[in-house]
């Protein structure tokens, strides 16, 4: 029965791998003609900040800067229990400073929620909204990439994320490897496909109309995904544009991304909880490769879980009881398919890089110790299993100060 179960979740994993692979394929062509719309729709910038005046004086200047007619958005930042500065620092700058204080309910997704409310009882109502965090810088065309998609009728749009300081640490690296792989081999490859994107936390914009209809609702760990699962039940799928860019900033430190992708994880079973098995019966029922798309992407963290737990069993059983005694595929196939497989898998990275034309050479060194930084992943998402129900917000501390004209120009 062990053996059945063993080779059952080995050919499922395996298929899924095939699956993905696969649907990457889509992301090497890039399309270049767009249509083009004169600016008309109307923005509120939220900006989600907790204790960030040393890097949101950087982004109240960018945001000034955007290529769009000033009188068509506006910003609000979300001074979410701050004991610091920054409320003083975004006024300086002549943007809002929405103050808010609430011991209990803390965390990014429940400061949207609040500043969602008080948005909706202003007397200026806007055509959508448009969020960042405190860290971001935008790229100027930004809003009027939201613009474009908004007048051709998307309703939920998921930007660009890259990175403003790839170059800082080995982790600061292998986060932008990672994103420049998720953007070009899987946002990309979808939007080409015409199917769902998923929301990344930043740069997301949402049709006001919409916001009001569904409520944001989101306030887990990971609102983004939560948001993307609630919209894509109700038959709303985000879309993905590859020119609107936001660069984020990311944590320097090993411990400090540990602790960031241990929320992120936390956060991502309670969303694979609620809503798994509802998207994947929906898509069964309506015969939805893309809710079915989307319902295998929200049940990742359990892939990587499963995959770690049967590794781990497997090196066990050989290590310590004179093993294999389980039945393992892999052991009936030729050696050389699984360097190829696990080879090909590295490459798919390597791939993304030459594909978006990254240009930062210390980046491509760190490469040597990018699978330290994927392996990691799975004692993480270990730990995050038996620790999910920790529902306090963790904030990651950002202290990077760089300018849009500095990150473009190292980007050539």
């Amino acid at each position: 029965m062990t053996d059945a179960l063993f080779v059952s979740l080995q050919v499922i994993l395996a298929a899924i791998a095939i699956y993905q692979f696969a649907f990457s394929l889509f992301g090497l062509h890039k399309k270049k003609r767009k249509e083009q719309f004169k600016p008309e729709k109307s923005f509120a910038v939220l900006v989600a900040a907790h204790n960030e005046e040393e890097v949101v004086g950087a982004l109240m200047e960018n945001l000034k800067q955007l290529n769009y007619p000033p009188e068509l958005y506006d910003v609000f930042v979300i001074c979410d229990n701050c004991t610091d500065g920054t409320a003083r620092i975004v006024r300086e700058h002549g943007m809002n400073a929405c103050v808010r204080t609430n011991a209990n309910l803390r965390g990014k997704g429940y400061a949207i929620e609040w500043m969602l409310k008080e948005l909706w009882g202003m007397q200026r109502q806007y055509d959508a909204v448009v969020m960042f965090d405190a860290d971001n810088l935008a790229h100027t065309e930004f809003l009027m990439e939201m613009n474009n998609d908004l007048c051709s009728g998307a309703r939920v749009i998921q930007g660009y994320i890259d990175t403003k300081n790839p170059e800082d640490s080995w982790i600061t690296a292998a986060y932008g490897v990672s994103y420049w792989y998720i953007n070009r081999l899987w946002q990309l490859s979808r939007h080409n496909l015409g199917m769902a994107n998923f929301l990344g936390g930043t740069g997301m914009c949402f049709e006001t109309k919409l916001l009001k209809e569904m409520g944001w609702g989101a306030t887990s760990l990971v609102e983004d995904l939560e948001f993307t699962m609630r919209s894509a039940s109700k038959g709303v799928y985000p879309k993905f544009n590859y020119d609107a860019k936001v660069f984020d900033e990311k944590p320097l430190t090993f411990k400090a991304s540990s602790r960031q992708r241990l929320r992120w994880m936390q956060g991502h079973f309670t969303v694979a909880r609620r809503y798994f098995f509802p998207l994947l019966w929906q898509s069964i029922k309506e015969r939805s490769l893309t809710k079915f798309d989307l319902a295998l992407y929200g049940a990742n963290v359990y892939i990587v879980l499963l995959t770690f737990l049967m590794t781990a069993v497997m090196w066990i059983d050989n290590a310590f009881f004179d093993g294999p005694n389980i039945a393992n595929i892999y052991g009936h196939l030729p050696l050389w398919l699984g360097f190829v497989a696990i080879g090909g898998n590295l490459l798919t990275f390597f791939l993304a890089m030459i594909l978006e034309k990254v240009k930062f050479k210390k980046v491509y060194a760190y490469l040597i110790v990018f699978p330290i930084y994927l392996i990691s992943w799975y004692p993480i998402t270990f730990y995050a299993f038996f620790t999910q129900n920790n529902k306090q917000w963790s904030h990651t501390k950002h202290t990077r100060v760089v300018r849009l004209e500095e990150v473009q120009s190292k980007q050539g």
